[in-house]
C-alpha cells in the first residue's frame, strides 16, 4: 500500500513546488518613490476641491430627496387616515340618513293610512246617507204612488159599480 501512495505523494511534492515557483514569479513590488507621494497628495487636494464642489451638493441633494420620500410618506399615512376618518363619517351619517328615510317612510305610511281610512269612513258616510236619503224619498214614493192609486182605485171602482149598476155610486 506505501508503493501505491508514493507515486501520489511525489506528485503532490511537484505540484507544490510548482506552486511556491509561480507565487515568487507573481509577487508584486512596490516601490514608494516620489510619484506615490504625488498621487496621494493629488487625491487628497482633489478631495478637498471635490468635497463642497460635488460630494456635498449631491448628498444634500439625496437628503432632501429622502425627506421629501419620507414627508410625502408621512402625508400618504395622514391623508390615508383621512380618508380613514371621511369614510367612517360618510358610512355613520349614510346610516343616518337611511334611518331618517326610514322613519319618515313609516310616519307617512301611518299618516296614509290614517287618512285613508278618514276618507273610507267619510265615503260610508256619504254614502250611507244617500241610502237613507233613497230609501226614504223611496219609501215617499211608493206611499204617494199607494195614496194615488188608492184613489185611481176607488175612481174605477166607482166608475165599474156605475157601469154595472145602470147608475152613479156615491
Amino acid at each position: 500500500m506505501t508503493s501505491q501512495l508514493a507515486p501520489l505523494s511525489a506528485h503532490c511534492h511537484q505540484q507544490a513546488h510548482a506552486m511556491r515557483a509561480w507565487v515568487s514569479r507573481a509577487a508584486i513590488e512596490l516601490d514608494l518613490d516620489k510619484t506615490v507621494i504625488i498621487q496621494a497628495v493629488l487625491f487628497a487636494l482633489l478631495v478637498v476641491i471635490l468635497k463642497p464642489l460635488l460630494f456635498d451638493p449631491v448628498l444634500a441633494v439625496f437628503g432632501l430627496r429622502e425627506e421629501r420620500t419620507e414627508g410625502a410618506k408621512v402625508e400618504a399615512r395622514r391623508l390615508q387616515g383621512q380618508a380613514g376618518e371621511l369614510l367612517v363619517r360618510y358610512e355613520r351619517e349614510r346610516q343616518q340618513v337611511h334611518q331618517v328615510a326610514a322613519n319618515e317612510r313609516d310616519r307617512t305610511r301611518t299618516e296614509t293610512a290614517r287618512l285613508e281610512a278618514s276618507i273610507l269612513g267619510e265615503a260610508r258616510a256619504a254614502v250611507q246617507d244617500i241610502v237613507e236619503r233613497g230609501r226614504k224619498n223611496a219609501g215617499e214614493q211608493v206611499n204617494s204612488v199607494r195614496f194615488q192609486l188608492g184613489r185611481e182605485s176607488e175612481r174605477i171602482a166607482r166608475d165599474v159599480a156605475a157601469r154595472v149598476l145602470g147608475r152613479e155610486v156615491g
